[in-house]
């Protein structure tokens, strides 16, 4: 049977691009750029945290974390963000996008303040602080993935609609950029106030009293973004997706829609109820029909998110260590505390303008003319390509040409972004029903972020070299760097496999790509997805 498409529905399918786009944008996708500086930002300030609390005289690598305090503090995000995905996701879906979408930046500005005042008589008390606040944090963080993912996509016509979600998602790579110019500008700050005292190359001098609040400030400034997106999140009004195919509220939705449109919509409410009636609008997550109809994408999602997380965040949380392993970056030995942020900051700095952001950008501008598969599918393939042309000649990289090096790495960040670190947020907001949609991306960003957790938690120790003596900061035995990029490689090529089970959905509606409705004859729809 053929289910018609709401007349509302249809309009902004077709809208042309317009201003309440670009507004819905900047609106979420500010919550990206908050929630990548929060994330991120804790590897620009976990060596300066090592050196003020964890400081052994003699060190190899002086004021080095140990490893499950390292782990600890850059991972903990990650599990409370998984954690958010999972319940916001759900009750985005329940309760409605709208409606628990300030709760998320609430919950990040809190903690972010929170995670810079982390107190404690002991370090043990300030570390401690500092991971619960920063599983909060997290927490918030994952609500933004699956709520600004899903508004994003019900507000977007079909023929941009790619470009508008993965311009949200784009803002993430401004957020690592602004993360490490906040560390730059702040350690620099700090090294003209106290030149006598936070460049001395002694013990002393790398962990004078003030470097204490370089770490506190980077911390707190992610919640300046989000706090300054609150008013503009409590302004816009629910998608008429959500209103009109879950809230069954036909009129309320014609009547947002006429607002943001600048058009007059019908409300059409009886044939709202006939869609209600239709057995495609009623089976739940755990049904059999759930199952035949999206069970493979579900997992072709979900897997997907999982492997790219493996390679993003090993990649991002532990750059710096790879960078010293190469000698881009001096040994700790020759630096003061801030000295070494500085210098952490700067190189990532360098990779986001180089790497991350071109390759977001280029997502935005193709996903629509190419197809998410195609640029998914790519995307794994250059990486592993890129993977391998750093693994092999590893011993080549690390004596002889460090810029070569970057120079790889970059490229690899690159086709990340330019590839599934994009569309795996942008096919889960596009092939689910709209009772669904926000809980299935939900799931699928947690699977990435169960991914992320394996690469902030096993690279962190797979990196270590084998041939490494336990010493007294108690670092294990690892599998060494090269061998570790060796499996990065691997999930790439996993990644590549599992994409087979993801569907296209560029120019296609929500609720062609979702079954929820079929192109109904001599309408144009196929002429129109085919443009």
């Amino acid at each position: 049977m053929v289910r018609q498409q709401l007349q509302v529905l249809k309009a902004l399918d077709g809208a042309k691009t317009q201003f309440y786009h670009f507004t819905a944008i900047v609106i979420a996708g500010m919550g990206f750029f908050t929630d990548s500086y929060d994330l991120f930002c804790i590897s620009l300030v976990t060596k300066l945290i090592g050196r003020i609390y964890y400081y052994k005289s003699g060190s190899p690598n002086p004021g080095s974390l140990p490893p499950n305090v390292n782990a600890a503090i850059s991972g903990v995000a990650l599990c409370g963000t998984l954690a958010g995905q999972l319940f916001f996701g759900w009750i985005g879906d329940k309760m409605g996008r709208k409606r628990v979408y300030s709760v998320t930046l609430i919950l990040m500005v809190v903690s972010a303040i929170a995670s810079g005042l982390s107190f404690g008589h002991t370090v043990k008390g300030v570390v401690a602080t500092l991971c619960f606040f920063r599983f909060w944090l997290g927490f918030g963080v994952g609500g933004d993935y699956p709520l600004s993912a899903t508004i994003m996509s019900e507000y977007a016509n079909k023929k941009t609609r790619g470009a508008f979600i993965a311009a949200v998602f784009a803002m993430q790579g401004f957020g690592i950029l602004a993360g490490g110019i906040v560390a730059i500008i702040v350690s620099a700050s700090f090294k003209t106030t106290y030149p006598a005292k936070a460049y001395r190359l002694d013990p002393i001098g790398s962990t004078v009293p003030q470097a204490d609040y370089v770490w506190r400030i980077i911390l707190m400034v992610g919640a300046i973004p989000a706090a300054l997106t609150y008013y503009w999140r409590m302004k816009m009004p629910e998608t008429a997706r959500y209103t009109a195919l879950v809230a069954r509220n036909a009129k309320q939705a014609a009547v947002d829609m006429a607002m943001v449109l600048n058009v007059e919509m019908e409300a059409e409410p009886e044939k709202v109820e006939r869609l209600a009636m239709e057995p495609s609008s009623s089976y739940g997550l755990f049904s059999k029909e759930f199952l035949r109809q999206h069970g493979l994408h579900l997992f072709g999602t979900s897997t997907t998110w999982f492997f790219i997380d493996i390679a993003f965040y090993s990649h991002t949380l532990f750059q710096k260590d790879i960078f010293t392993d190469v000698r881009w970056l001096p040994s700790a030995t020759t630096m003061s505390a801030l000295q070494e942020t500085y210098m952490i900051a700067r190189a990532q700095t360098i990779i986001a303008l180089c790497g991350t952001i071109p390759g977001y950008w280029f997502t935005v501008a193709f996903v629509d003319y190419i197809g998410r598969f195609v640029i998914q599918l790519m995307g794994f393939f250059m990486m592993m390509v890129f993977m391998l042309g750093l693994s092999i000649p590893y011993n080549h990289w690390k004596k002889s040409d460090h810029i070569g090096f970057v120079v790889m790495y970059a490229l690899t960040f690159f086709f990340c972004n330019f590839g599934p670190n994009a569309t795996t947020f942008v096919v889960p907001a596009e092939i689910f029903p709209a009772r669904l949609r926000s809980t299935c991306h939900g799931i699928s960003a947690a699977c990435g972020k169960a991914g992320a957790i394996i690469g902030a938690f096993g690279f962190l120790y797979a990196a270590e070299s084998p041939d490494k003596k336990n010493d007294d900061v108690g670092y294990p035995r690892g599998i060494g760097v090269q061998n570790a990029l060796y499996v990065l490689v691997a999930t790439d090529f996993l990644g590549f496999m599992f994409t087979f089970l993801v569907p296209e959905a560029k120019g296609k509606s929500l609720e062609e790509m979702s079954g929820d409705v079929k192109p109904e004859e001599g309408s144009g729809t196929d002429e129109e997805a085919a443009q």
